[in-house]
């Protein structure tokens, strides 16, 4: 974790895992998008070892796990708290590369808490799978398929409703999929907040989302780099999307506790960030 990568090292190291990743993943074809080629990142020891294993936490509270048709004809799941009034926003979690644990369900009752008026809803993209140990999390994060993961995305995007308006949010794993659920979600979407996940790369698709974006970034981070932050904005630019950036001097996954790079000070500014972007998004009052 203490080697300095150039950002022409990293882009070696993605090159070799792709190349390799028919032997070392679940998944046979070379990536063909940002999700796939941050997930080979699970390959690389840094970036496995930078994730300590998450303490014991047994969640306990509101909220109720859901199954939903899926648009691949399966079902996926998801852990859902209900606004307490009748609403047609919603929000969508989307987890770190552990899983759907109870640490993200708790993430999700502070949503709730905090966002009056808000459906949440905690999407499971590990079909069941709760990852303990980094090597656990990494074959789970290699193994996610991106037609299968779109299709649980998309089958609780129809869960929602025809007249939803949907925000997401997620970290790591989950930042990358959050804005994905953005571009899938069309005229639905309001929001995306994206903690350290790997932008878009495609402006193309780019082109074609409905709401701006917001960015959490580290600038110590060695795989969401600076120079990745830079190009991110440059290709929003050039689709002429809005997104606002925002970088702290800190590690990837700073806003996870159990993680040793934890800032308690970055974690929580860039929560009352994340919180004020989605009350503004949402249209609620503060």
């Amino acid at each position: 974790m203490k080697k300095i990568w150039t950002l022409c090292a990293a882009l070696l190291s993605v090159a070799t895992m792709a190349s390799a990743q028919s032997k070392i993943s679940c998944c046979t074809r070379p990536a063909a998008n940002a999700t796939e080629t941050f997930a080979m990142l699970a390959t690389n020891e840094d970036f496995s070892g930078g994730h300590d294993s998450p303490l014991p936490y047994a969640y306990e509270g509101q909220g109720e796990m859901i199954e939903f048709k899926t648009t691949d004809g399966q079902t996926g799941k998801g852990f859902e708290i209900k606004s307490n009034v009748r609403s047609d926003k919603y929000l969508f979690i989307i987890h770190e590369w552990w899983g759907l644990n109870d640490y993200i369900k708790k993430e999700a009752a502070t949503y709730a808490n905090e966002l009056k008026g808000v459906n949440i809803i905690a999407l499971d993209l590990y079909d069941g799978q709760v990852a303990t140990t980094p090597d656990e999390a990494g074959k789970l994060m290699q193994a996610v398929k991106t037609e299968r993961a779109e299709a649980i995305i998309k089958g609780a995007l129809l869960h929602a409703g025809p007249g939803a308006k949907v925000a997401s949010i997620g970290w790591c794993f989950g930042g990358g999929w959050s804005l994905q659920t953005a571009l899938l979600a069309g005229p639905k979407a309001v929001g995306s907040v994206v903690y350290y996940g790997m932008p878009e790369k495609d402006v193309a698709k780019l082109k074609t989302l409905n709401t701006d974006v917001l960015g959490i970034f580290a600038t110590q981070d060695k795989w969401i780099n600076p120079e990745v932050v830079a190009q991110f904005q440059k290709d929003m630019v050039a689709a002429k999307e809005k997104v606002t950036i925002v970088s702290y001097d800190a590690d990837h996954a700073f806003a996870n506790p159990s993680n040793p790079k934890y800032s308690k000070e970055y974690s929580a500014k860039a929560h009352e960030l994340a919180l004020a972007y989605l009350r503004k998004n949402f249209k609620l009052k503060s």
